[in-house]
């Protein structure tokens, strides 16, 4: 039995849905090991750290598996750890259901500090005893009060992720907001870190823990080349490959990508050997698999759109229409979208019926936007 997504595990998950599916729905990766992934995924980021809250995530990731999503997005510190353990709740039932783990991409993130199920009395002495007690970090290892990407940090974070998940592997394992270290260290300590993150990352790999890796972003890859916490794609990748050549698996990056934030498609601020390109190139020309976050920005974008976009789309309702862009812009393999119920979930997963949108629909929507 495999451990992890697989090429013909994902493949044969596409294959359940090839009656109903619509055109462009499934994407399959020409790196990141061949698989398949859906053009929505499920993301468990908001809520409340309760039981409820635990089974409502649970029975949305249900939901949206049999509605053909198999992208499954998630962090150590979304609700406190317990995203990750509604996760293998659903993972659970949906292997008595017949699906099976090779055909789910399974993706976590390390980086920020977080309690364990609930907010402890003292956090001070809660984070002092679990970690600089024990010689998992050192206060002048920890940017803004918060983040943490030290290698014996993340082995723990991972090791936690996979017992929260119960997996032996993750897909994508991702580095989180590690611009957030920006704001307190120069750059050259930055990359320095990167640096050992990164390491870290591919001995993992080695050992099975994860497939890839990659970075889950908010700022980084959306600001001007100049600003204080921007990223360069092409000098991370060049990390990666000074670690462990062209076979590295750093091959993802998440960034919110929606009709209110469309910088990975609009901002030429990535520089990839002498040309100055948007994110999507850069990616394209990189190697890197772009993963949209946040498509509905909480929901502000799927209310009241401007009739253009609903003309370009041709869909029920503005939600649809917003989620019909952040899946099928140019560049953007999978969009992430939060799905706390199994109704929610069912209606979003509504839209793998429909093909994804064509560069036409999106040249003029673009078109029309530009003129006002």
């Amino acid at each position: 039995m495999d451990t992890h997504a697989t090429q013909d595990g994902t493949q044969r998950f596409a294959a359940r849905f090839r009656a109903t599916a619509g055109e462009g729905h499934f994407r399959t990766l020409d790196i990141a090991g061949g698989l398949t992934l859906s053009s929505l995924g499920m993301g468990t980021y908001l809520g409340q750290p309760d039981e409820k809250t635990d089974a409502a995530y649970t029975e949305a990731i249900v939901a949206a598996v049999e509605g053909g999503i198999n992208v499954l997005d998630c962090a150590i510190n979304y609700r406190m750890q317990r995203s990750e353990r509604s996760i293998r709740a659903a993972l659970d039932e949906l292997r008595q259901k017949g699906f099976a783990r090779e055909e789910l991409v399974l993706c976590t993130k390390g980086g920020y500090l977080t309690p364990d199920g609930g907010a402890p009395a003292d956090p001070n002495k809660y984070f002092y005893q679990e970690y600089i007690q024990r010689g998992i970090f050192s206060a002048k290892d920890i940017a803004a009060g918060c983040h943490c990407m030290t290698p014996r940090f993340l082995d723990d974070q991972l090791h936690r992720s996979l017992h929260n998940l119960g997996v032996q592997a993750i897909d994508v394992y991702y580095l989180h907001n590690p611009e957030t270290q920006l704001a307190e260290i120069p750059r050259s300590e930055f990359l320095a870190r990167i640096r050992a993150a990164f390491t870290f990352l591919e001995s993992a790999a080695a050992k099975g823990k994860i497939q890839h890796y990659g970075l889950a972003t908010w700022n980084g890859f959306r600001q001007e080349a100049q600003a204080r916490d921007s990223l360069q794609l092409a000098e991370l990748v060049q990390l990666a490959r000074e670690i462990s050549g062209e076979a590295h698996h750093f091959r993802f990056v998440q960034l919110p990508f929606n009709l209110a934030m469309t910088e990975a498609l609009t901002l030429a601020n990535q520089s990839v050997e002498g040309r100055t390109l948007t994110m999507a190139e850069a990616a394209e020309a990189l190697g890197i698999t772009l993963i949209g976050s946040a498509a509905l920005l909480q929901g502000q974008v799927a209310h009241n759109l401007p009739p253009f976009v609903r003309e370009a789309f041709g869909l029920e309702t503005d939600a649809e229409c917003a989620l019909q862009f952040a899946r099928s812009s140019p560049g953007i393999t999978t969009a992430l979208v939060g799905m706390s119920s199994a109704a929610h979930a069912r209606k979003n997963a509504r839209l793998a019926a429909v093909s994804a949108a064509t560069v036409d629909q999106f040249t003029k929507l673009f078109e029309r936007g530009s003129q006002g």
